[in-house]
């Protein structure tokens, strides 16, 4: 497992001016520290977390309307992981809270 973080925080750190490269490898970072069985597939040779950017566009184009194409959170790193050849749902943490939390 801490190889393949360090795979990806290497490529975090080349990237630092691509903000999408940071978004998509800490949500990585999160996901093998959770799964250690993932390392492997983070570890595979090629994989990048550059290249799985461009699995998304490729995912994204499909569904294009009038030149535009979005994905959701949770579309968007399950092409991630799918990319990787990592089996399972993207847990995506969500920020919730109400007024009455604080009250």
């Amino acid at each position: 497992m801490e190889q393949a973080v360090k795979k990806l925080q290497d490529e975090i750190t080349s990237s630092k001016r691509n903000p999408y490269i940071q978004v998509i490898g800490n949500f990585l970072i999160q996901h093998v520290q959770a799964h250690s069985d993932s390392a492997e597939q983070i570890l595979a040779e090629g994989k990048t977390i550059a290249k799985s950017l461009e699995a998304m566009k490729k995912e994204a184009m499909k569904k294009q309307s009038n030149g535009m194409a979005m994905l959701t959170d949770e579309e968007g790193y399950a092409i991630v992981l799918n990319y990787f050849g990592i089996n399972g749902q993207p847990q995506v943490s969500r920020f919730d809270v109400k007024l009455d939390d604080f009250l």
